[in-house]
């Protein structure tokens, strides 16, 4: 018999912790390779995380609602066999070989940090409590200061000792706030009436694992690179009526719903190979130009935002893509998406107008260069050679990083698209 350890995935690009939020198994239970095992959430993904292994699960090293780092041990499972098991795959960015394992425990590879720097050693609690608990969320950090609360004074209970929003909230419940600064009070000339107190209409609602990883993934995304956008308004009339007429024969050939997205991916491909560093990454040695295109699709669902990722989006047919967006949209909303279904993405697409939204200011999917939304298409009356005519009208909306983007390129980038999509005739379809 042998213990095999299961680590935390890496479940995105950028991701370097994610958390537990519910064990599908229990200690003692028998599990089957594949079976899924627990579901874990981050900012980009809520997933489940089936077995590598085969065998009885032993321990489990993290709880629900615990956030560990990327690569940390979060259970053993006893598997049978004289000699140590498989590994469980490392995350993406592990090197390719290592030390030998010992033997009876199966080990994966130290994981990294985003910058190349070595990560926690594997199943630790993710590196020294006191610098943990000096790192403090902006959420964290807010909640403190209204409350008066020293926020390092706390005995944190979050990974390493990090102080968590529950610590604050603890904290004033206890009555751990500050002391007032002493001042002096007028003399009322009438008596005083009573404080209003609103609190009995109030509702404290506890944030979800998936909401509370992407407000933080949202504030990192502002504080790491400077947002700047743009804004053009384009004629689809052409693309509408060509929709409305085929919608239901092409879904009564190929099976699937025929959407605007795969037009729209479609075009954005075509347009990025024109403008390459639409679709890059800022380094401190320089920008990466990607030379594929990994196109994410923004994906609501109740608790939060997913994005999904169509991989070599730009050698796709055009009936492949819409089977494969529907495919991911699907399974995105069922909590079924895999691992590498959120992983390398590279461009971002966010069809804001699905919610009635005409114009918005997207933040940049970290650490990609920009993200497209498309507006509600709304008829409206236009100047068409000096005369006035209802046309089918979308706003477009570019949010990029303005290290690697400036305002001409990213005006050009969306003019292209507006022409394509201006110009737009059955023959532009890619088979």
């Amino acid at each position: 018999m042998g213990l095999a350890q299961i680590k935390m995935p890496q479940l995105g690009e950028s991701v370097t912790e994610g958390t537990v939020d519910k064990w599908l198994k229990h200690e003692g239970d028998f599990v089957k390779r594949d079976e899924p095992l627990v579901e874990v959430v981050t900012d980009k993904v809520n997933a489940e995380i089936p077995s590598p292994f085969e065998g009885k699960l032993v321990k489990i090293s993290a709880t629900e609602g615990e956030t560990v780092r990327v690569g940390a041990v979060i259970a053993e499972i006893e598997v049978a066999g004289a000699g140590a098991p498989t590994a469980a795959a490392a995350p993406a960015n592990a090197p390719a070989s290592g030390p030998a394992p010992e033997a009876g425990v199966a080990h994966t590879e130290v994981p990294t940090e985003p910058d190349g720097s070595p990560g926690p050693a594997a199943g630790s609690a993710g590196g020294d409590g006191a610098g943990e608990r000096a790192r403090l969320s902006p959420a964290v950090r807010k909640l403190a200061a209204e409350h008066g609360i020293d926020a390092a004074a706390l005995r944190g209970s979050g990974m390493g000792g990090r102080v968590t929003r529950d610590d604050v909230l603890a904290a004033v419940g206890s009555g751990q706030t500050a002391a007032p600064a002493a001042a002096v009070a007028p003399v009322p000339t009438a008596p005083p009436k009573p404080a209003r107190d609103d609190s009995a209409r109030e509702e404290l609602v506890k944030l979800s694992v998936m909401r509370r990883s992407i407000a933080e993934h949202m504030v990192r995304s502002l504080a790491t690179s400077p947002h700047a956008w743009t804004l053009q308004e384009v004629d689809v009339t052409n693309l509408v009526r060509y929709r409305d007429a085929e919608k239901e024969s092409f879904k009564a050939r190929h099976g699937a719903a025929l959407t605007y997205l795969p037009f729209v991916v479609q075009v954005v491909c075509e347009v990025i190979k024109q403008y390459p560093w639409l679709n890059s990454t800022w380094t401190d040695e320089g920008v990466v130009l990607k030379r594929y295109i990994n196109m994410g699709v923004a994906v609501s669902i109740p608790d939060g935002l997913i994005v999904p990722v169509v991989k070599d989006a730009d050698q796709r047919g055009f009936t492949d893509l819409v089977r494969t967006l529907n495919d991911l949209i699907e399974r995105a909303r069922n909590k079924q998406l895999k691992t590498e279904d959120v992983q390398g993405g590279t461009f971002t697409l966010n069809n804001t107008g699905a919610t009635g939204s005409v114009a918005s200011q997207p933040i940049i999917n970290q650490p990609q260069a920009a993200i497209l939304t498309t507006e509600s298409i709304v008829k409206r009356p236009v100047v068409v050679n000096d005369g006035i005519a209802v046309r089918q009208i979308m706003n477009m909306c570019l949010s990029f990083d303005h290290r690697i983007v400036d305002g001409m390129m990213a005006g050009q980038f969306l003019g292209a698209i507006k022409k394509r999509l201006e110009e737009w005739t059955p023959g532009s379809i890619r088979l």
